[in-house]
């Protein structure tokens, strides 16, 4: 397109078309309105559009959309004769896609026009998002409490980078043969079977997997009827750590007309990928070693410093709702005997069968843990009063006076129980502890009175 229709004054704003068009960067040319007078060749690689589609269409159109309110501030600032020299924002191209570009304009008031520079700086910004990601990733380990609340802003950070309304973190279980999605977020709902045997099919292989409507991968029958019949933009990514695979991140795109996913975006998902495996195993590794801090190796009961972390929690809660709890402090009557003739396997096996015993005679809301040898704990959080200490206590002899099956053995114990209840029998985690023990032994003692 020539430059015969402007007058001879703007004309100087141009080099010769022919050397316009050999610039790498995009000379525009919009009007008082913002519609494209002028568009040189580049153009075409920066924005997708030949430069006779985009003369007569308003710049801002192009725009996108959250760009568009401080582009128009910026183009009203230029025509009050401020030009801009590196002036940045989001442009969408031709497929879709999104392109930023660094502007350089100025305002030609004899002319009533704006030339205007586009460098495209799509790369540098590409470069400068991997690097805040990885940053945010790493931040993220250290500020979130647990992996439940790491995994929304994992997939807040990866939607920063590239399209990903449908987000899923599957992890191989313990045994290393399926995937257990730890998050998902997708329009169509749960997993379905096709997404499963997609992680699935990235965890075999052990390399990433790009699926879009115009491309589709090598896939098994099964899996490739089923993405013809609902087309999707599917890309998954292997999470790999120093242990080998340990699950798969995958994204995917269901809206219609929108971009689909690039070999592009599958090597920066790539690049970004080995930080979030190794933030996910940072994370369980601190996990399982808070869990472990925390409980009973035997049992998977909670120990004696969660107790006393559950029981301040508890304290403090009924002071404020000025509501009582309780406390049953639970010995096992002929334990040692058992652990003395059978052996320690047998008793360990005992100890873990009382365990759950015991957790099924409360809520989940409550709490038991493993104190000691054979001594178990259970708070019982809102049990305001004794008698409702005593209707538990006397669950949990039944559950426990009833015969054990260890192996070929049916192993006999009687539980002693003693209660505390608060504010009646102590107003601190260690008065009402002491109380309780208190009243075990006491129990204890009028049973072999009692046998005697």
């Amino acid at each position: 397109m020539g430059i015969e229709w402007l007058p001879m004054e703007t004309r100087a704003f141009i080099p010769p078309p022919g050397f316009v068009d050999l610039l790498l960067d995009a000379v525009c040319v919009v009007d008082r309105e913002g519609r494209f007078l002028f568009a040189s060749a580049a153009c075409e690689r920066i924005f997708g559009y030949r430069p006779d589609e985009m003369v007569g269409t308003l710049m801002i159109d192009m725009v996108a959309p959250e760009d568009r309110a401080r582009t128009l501030a910026a183009a009203r600032q230029i025509m009050t004769g401020d030009a801009r020299f590196s002036f940045e924002n989001c442009y969408l191209r031709k497929d879709g896609r999104k392109v930023h570009i660094l502007w350089s304009a100025r305002w030609s008031p004899e002319d009533a026009i704006r030339i205007a520079v586009a460098h495209d700086i799509t790369e540098r910004k590409r470069s400068e998002s991997v690097q805040a990601a990885l940053y945010a990733i790493s931040e993220s380990v250290h500020l979130v409490g647990d992996l439940d609340a790491l995994y929304p802003q994992i997939h807040r950070i990866v939607n920063e980078l590239l399209p990903a309304p449908g987000f899923s973190i599957a992890l191989l279980d313990p045994s290393r043969d399926r995937v257990e999605f730890s998050y998902h977020i997708d329009r169509n709902g749960p997993p379905s079977a096709t997404h499963r045997g997609l992680c699935e099919l990235v965890i075999a292989r052990g390399e990433p997997l790009l699926l879009n409507p115009r491309s589709q991968a090598p896939l098994p029958e099964a899996l490739r009827d089923a993405m013809a019949e609902r087309p999707a933009c599917w890309l998954g990514m292997p999470l790999v750590t120093d242990n080998g695979i340990t699950g798969v991140l995958s994204i995917t795109d269901n809206a219609s007309g929108s971009a689909s996913y690039t070999e592009r975006d599958q090597e920066l998902l790539q690049f970004v990928s080995t930080q979030i495996a190794t933030a996910i195993e940072r994370k369980r590794l601190q996990s399982q070693l808070r869990h472990m801090a925390q409980h009973d190796i035997l049992t998977g009961l909670p120990n004696r410093m969660l107790l006393l972390d559950r029981l301040d929690t508890a304290l403090a809660r009924a002071r404020r709702d000025q509501q009582g709890f309780s406390l049953l402090f639970v010995d096992l009557d002929q334990f040692k005997p058992i652990n003395d003739v059978y052996g320690h396997e047998t008793g360990d096996r005992l100890l873990q069968e009382v365990a759950r015993r015991l957790s099924q005679c409360v809520r989940d809301s409550d709490t038991v843990a493993r104190v000691g040898g054979d001594e178990f704990v259970v708070l019982l959080d809102r049990a305001c009063t004794l008698a409702d200490a005593e209707l538990v206590a006397a669950k949990i002899r039944s559950e426990l006076c009833s015969a054990i099956r260890v192996r070929e053995l049916a192993l006999h114990i009687a539980p002693s129980i003693g209660v505390a209840v608060f504010p009646e029998h102590g107003d601190s985690a260690q008065q009402l502890l002491n109380y309780a023990d208190g009243a075990m032994y006491r129990v204890k003692r009028e049973a072999r009175r009692l046998r005697h």
